[in-house]
């Protein structure tokens, strides 16, 4: 008997599961973007295909920390920092925001594959999102006389942010900000990105490679996922598929979030604002879609009370072959 109710257990955080989303239980939240104009290190190497990285610094980075960073490419991120970037972050750590998962994002390496921009010209940044939050971005420079082959400091960033949006637009599936690339940096430097939710102490990080000259183009406006680099990419990147090695991976693009010490989605305590991630402009499901998952759903159900009652059934069977023989 108690095989049978071990049996039950597990059926029944199977239709838990199942049902959660259509009965509105609470889900783990999506993970929630990275900067893609200028292109992050973590979404180069989730372009280039982590199982197969092209360029021989995201081939490093997989070999430092494994594939799944790059599939969790919106998720660099601190959970309970609230502003405390410099004390919370280790020097040399900072592409990272000093999780180990990410690790090889910190690697120092002077052959990133970069974005080609011109100083002293303007630019918008693009901030790929897959959830939606209120909050403000500070995007800073690295000093001249930066070296990339050299772990990236605090002390390696000019000291002010040279762009700073406290209420970014959202369009797309993108944060937009107008900005001006900084006069008078030439060769490689790298942008830091932080996006400081306001509705939460959690906060997001990304590091662009960048060469600054005067041969970039002004105003880039490449299609989500391409930009112009130093370094050729393939201009439609390859969504690899999870092998059966692989299975208890998410599948590209839909990265979760670990959690953190605090709660991820606590109430700030100057804000009643739901924390709830709002999805992205031309993701709601339709009526068509929501029908159709509630009858999966009930489908779902159907099989697995039949199975329950199919292993109640051969209980009793069982039940009554012993006591034929007792």
């Amino acid at each position: 008997m108690n095989s049978h109710v071990k049996t039950f257990g597990r059926t029944s955080l199977v239709l838990a599961a199942a049902a959660a989303p259509v009965l509105g239980l609470a889900l783990p939240a999506s993970a929630h973007g990275s900067m893609e104009s200028p292109l992050s290190r973590v979404l180069t190497c989730y372009q280039e295909n982590p199982e197969s990285p092209k360029s021989a610094a995201c081939k490093a980075a997989v070999a430092a920390g494994g594939t799944q960073a790059f599939y969790d490419w919106n998720g660099v991120r601190i959970g309970d920092v609230a502003g405390r970037h410099q004390q919370r972050i280790p020097d040399g750590q900072l592409c990272s925001a000093g999780n180990p998962a990410f690790r090889g994002l910190d690697l120092a390496r002077a052959d990133w594959p970069a974005t080609e921009l011109k100083a002293g010209a303007d630019h918008t940044f693009r901030f790929k999102v897959t959830a939606v939050h209120k909050g403000g971005f500070q995007l800073f420079i690295t000093k001249n006389g930066y070296d990339a082959a050299k772990p990236l400091t605090w002390a390696s960033l000019e000291s002010t942010p040279f762009l700073t949006d406290a209420a970014p637009t959202v369009s797309g599936g993108y944060y937009n900000l107008s900005g001006r690339i900084p006069a008078g940096k030439t060769g490689r430097h790298l942008i830091y990105a932080i996006w400081q939710r306001t509705d939460s102490p959690e906060a997001f990080y990304s590091c662009s490679d960048v060469v600054l000259g005067g041969t970039g183009a002004s105003n880039p406006a490449p299609a989500p996922g391409g930009t112009t680099t130093a370094t050729p990419r393939p201009s439609t990147p390859t969504t690899p598929k999870p092998t059966a090695t692989r299975t208890s991976k998410p599948k590209p693009g839909t990265p979760s979030c670990r959690p953190e010490t605090t709660s991820h989605h606590a109430h700030s305590p100057s804000s009643d604002v739901s924390l709830h991630s709002t999805p992205v402009a031309g993701t709601t499901p339709t009526t068509a879609q929501t029908a159709a998952g509630t009858g999966m759903l009930a489908g779902a159900i159907g099989l697995a009370l039949g199975g329950v009652g199919g292993l109640l059934l051969t209980g009793r069977r069982r039940r009554g072959l012993r006591g034929s023989h007792e």
